[in-house]
């Protein structure tokens, strides 16, 4: 599911205000990461994963200001690349017991990320099973990141699907807290984002989660045994 030792990244997602990458092209899980210029000028990096030449990419749209971590699960790379870039990890301030497991300096955060123009908001907040998840929308340019809820990598897609629900949250997909927006463009943690239609998208995958679930667990069990 998950690739090791990053040689060459593919290139996702890309417009005027930042781009995509998915560092092991060939994995199932297609991790996604993204950057993005923020209203303060500065590249705010979402869910890292490294790779060689990344800083090259980032260098396009200009000076990292801050990586963030917006799943509890997705520290990723996310303390090297600060790091190397002299900045700190951005953790939402209701996350728990993320903070203590990156070896970084930690800023928390609340409702707004910093000075880049995006609002932060909780997509799920779970104890069983356990899931600390934040979204993020800017609502200037209409760019909305959502780390693992929804996606694109076919396991979280049933046929005819754009995009989809992670099969655990297909039961009971996060409607409440993913629907009101009507983005530009939505980026995942996993696959490439939806860069047209992207609204309609969202709206769809929420709705026809539950009615979708046998076509999503089917394509999961037929790659499980692939």
């Amino acid at each position: 599911m998950k690739g090791s030792g990053s040689t060459e990244y593919r290139e996702i997602d890309r417009w005027d205000g930042g781009v995509g990458w998915i560092a092991y092209p060939d994995e199932e899980m297609q991790r996604a990461s993204h950057a993005v210029v923020g209203d303060d000028g500065g590249v705010w990096v979402f869910d890292p994963v490294d790779t060689p030449e990344l800083d090259e990419l980032l260098a396009e749209f200009g000076d990292v200001a801050g990586v963030v971590v917006g799943l509890d699960r997705h520290k990723r790379d996310a303390a090297e690349i600060a790091t190397r870039h002299g900045v700190s990890v951005y953790v939402p301030d209701w996350m728990a017991g993320v903070a203590d497991e990156i070896d970084a300096p930690v800023e928390r955060f609340g409702r707004r990320l910093g000075d880049s123009g995006f609002e932060s908001f909780v997509v799920v907040d779970s104890s069983l099973p356990p899931w600390q998840e934040a979204g993020f929308v800017r609502r200037s340019d209409g760019t909305m990141v959502v780390p693992e809820s929804v996606g694109t990598a076919s396991f979280f897609r049933a046929p005819g699907e754009t995009l989809g629900v992670h099969p655990m949250r297909r039961p009971f997909p996060p409607r409440a807290n993913l629907s009101g927006y009507d983005p530009e463009r939505v980026l995942v943690g996993h696959g490439e984002g939806v860069l047209a239609g992207a609204g309609r998208a969202l709206e769809r995958a929420l709705d026809d989660a539950r009615r979708n679930m046998p076509g999503a667990y089917g394509r999961v069990l037929r790659e499980m045994v692939s």
